[in-house]
């Protein structure tokens, strides 16, 4: 068993000296990353947001409009169809709760808080994703 182990060796020596190491194009790595940029690049779509600019724009003019209109034109809120009958059953209907001053202040501060930080945090992953 030992003599046939050693001929098995023997064959396996002459081939592999026989048989060199195949290597590689000196471009190979080269080719490989631009094929692989090539792929990458088709997958990746444009980022286009749901509503335009334009369109947030119109909206905040036609909310400061329509605040503007209502603080001061001189029927005040029935100019919007809503009697005021309408209006003192709703403070009737929240004249029991009182909110104390840092409440309001947060209820004031954190929708402003919020939007910064949506902001912010936009700006942020704009930055870190760019092409």
């Amino acid at each position: 068993m030992k003599e046939s182990d050693k001929n098995i060796e023997n064959l396996i020596d002459k081939m592999m000296s026989e048989n060199t190491l195949e290597s590689p194009s000196i471009d190979f790595t080269s080719k490989i990353m631009s094929q692989v940029l090539v792929a990458e690049k088709s997958k990746i779509k444009a980022y286009k947001p749901l509503i335009s600019k334009t369109t947030w724009i119109f909206i905040g003019i036609s909310l400061i409009a329509l605040t503007a209109y209502s603080i001061y034109s001189n029927n005040g809120i029935s100019n919007f169809g809503i009697d005021k009958t309408y209006s003192d059953k709703a403070s009737a209907l929240f004249s029991g709760i009182h909110f104390s001053k840092n409440i309001m202040y947060a209820l004031l501060i954190v929708p402003f808080m919020i939007l910064i930080q949506i902001g912010v945090l936009k700006n942020y992953f704009d930055k870190k994703y760019q092409l």
